[in-house]
């Protein structure tokens, strides 16, 4: 087995260390031990996402995320969770723009049957791909579209925001749930092609966190995963580098059956990867990250015109990553009042910066949530993977929280003015039905909670 091996010295990553590895078929491989707890993670990341898909054939790879559930040569039907769940095990799998994920959490005497699974899936899921199989999962995600996107208040929001920022024929300009026509469009041979392009031992990574023996999981993974033939047709994702600010405001007011008036609105802000992006994550937790952020207690308990008010980062890696503004209203108010209250408040933040409680604050919540992903074997594991798949080097995923307590205000106010402005965002605004505005009133008058 063909290996290299490094690490990252402990005094830079508070005692956590990774090991590196790669297979003969292309496959890498992540390790770190810790021997805390009696529990290990197995974690898989495929380098495909909905930035690969074509026109007309969204939510592939979404629907094929489902479709590894499905049984392969040797675990029939439901097995896998069967299996894991049996063992004291935990597990699933999600879809992002830019990855696709397998993940198990198992008592650390289990390992070896979830790189068992996880080997059987990769090498053999085509023996067990057929027309029933395809039909049952395909319904299963239009079901998903219909209770997360369709049918609930402001459901589809995130989805029409997406479009705005990333144009049309942008390989970020749909979200990977897909349409419902290119779900239906979808064939058998479409989902198997999908499969022998990307889910191939040279388009994944795999890491092993926990109470683990390094030497004896290698030896399981070149036993269960080493056989697994290489496949090189993968083509590499479309470009979505874009040119600075979207220059202009999009903007679009929406009549629907919501319970409360809503200010929305995605922004363009730095690729991941850069100390712009740790800047804009800064930015973006001091105005709306938590209750005791700059807009929630402007709008939340000073005016009490929001009963919310968040302001978030979705970073990305293969285009400009997204900020995510979310206000919902209180009683009687009205949009243009609180949007009036959020520009007054983004453009003294552009103009001044942080404030020293809010930098420390900002860097103190994000190194927080840094520990709490890291804490869990399985969040670990993550990182691992995300970092070695998006940046091709793991260990930056030990060393993160440096970068973002090396960051200044001056670069956080300055990421603000150059980002956080009018013409650079997507907007929706939502104003309840009549309908909808007298039953919640009716409630509202009913019996207390």
């Amino acid at each position: 087995m063909p290996m290299g091996h490094t690490a990252t010295p402990q005094e830079r990553t508070g005692g956590l260390t990774a090991t590196e590895h790669k297979l003969a078929n292309g496959l890498r491989v992540v390790l770190s031990e810790d021997r805390l707890t009696p529990v290990a993670a197995v974690c898989l990341w495929y380098d495909v996402g909905s930035r690969h898909e074509v026109p007309g054939r969204t939510g592939l790879a979404h629907l094929f995320e489902h479709l590894m559930f499905q049984g392969s040569a040797q675990v029939k039907g439901n097995g896998h969770f069967e299996l894991v769940q049996g063992a004291g095990g935990s597990l699933n799998g999600t879809t992002s723009f830019e990855r696709t994920n397998y993940f198990e959490t198992m008592p650390a005497h289990q390992v070896e049957l979830a790189l068992w699974l996880e080997a059987d899936r990769m090498g053999t899921l085509l023996t067990a791909l057929d027309e029933e199989s395809m039909e049952n999962q395909r319904d299963v995600v239009k079901n998903e579209r219909r209770q997360r996107y369709d049918n609930v208040p402001y459901g589809t929001a995130f989805e029409r925001l997406v479009a705005k920022i990333y144009p049309e024929g942008h390989p970020y300009h749909h979200t990977p749930i897909g349409s419902m026509a290119d779900l239906d469009a979808a064939s058998l041979e479409d989902a198997r092609e999908f499969f022998r392009t990307y889910y191939a031992p040279g388009n994944a990574v795999l890491a092993v966190v926990g109470d683990i023996d390094s030497a004896q999981t290698l030896a399981w993974i070149e036993k269960y995963f080493g056989s697994i033939p290489p496949h090189d047709g993968k083509q590499p994702p479309r470009d979505g580098a874009l040119d600075g600010i979207i220059g202009t405001e999009l903007r679009e007011t929406l009549h629907e059956d919501v319970p409360s008036r809503a200010l929305m609105a995605a922004y363009r802000l730095p690729q991941d990867g850069t100390r712009a992006a740790d800047a804009a994550d800064l930015a973006l937790t001091a105005l709306g990250g938590g209750e005791s952020s700059r807009l929630h207690n402007r709008l939340v308990r000073r005016d009490r015109t929001a009963v919310a008010a968040s302001f978030g980062m979705m970073r990305l890696a293969g285009a400009p990553s997204l900020g995510w503004l979310d206000v919902k209203t209180s009683g009687d108010a009205g949009v243009p009042e609180i949007e009036a209250a959020v520009e007054e408040e983004l453009t003294r933040f552009a103009q001044e910066g942080p404030t020293p409680e809010e930098m420390e604050r900002a860097q103190a919540q994000l190194e927080r949530e840094w520990l709490d992903r890291l804490a869990t074997v399985g969040g670990r594991a993550d990182e691992l993977c995300k970092y070695a798949v998006l940046f091709g080097d793991p260990q930056l995923a030990l060393t993160a929280v440096r970068r973002i307590l090396e960051i200044t205000p001056e670069e956080v106010r300055e990421v603000a003015a150059a980002w956080l402005r009018r013409d650079n965002r997507g907007v929706l605004v939502y104003e309840p039905t009549t309908a909808a505005a007298e039953a919640d009133h009716d409630d509202s008058e009913g019996a207390h909670r």
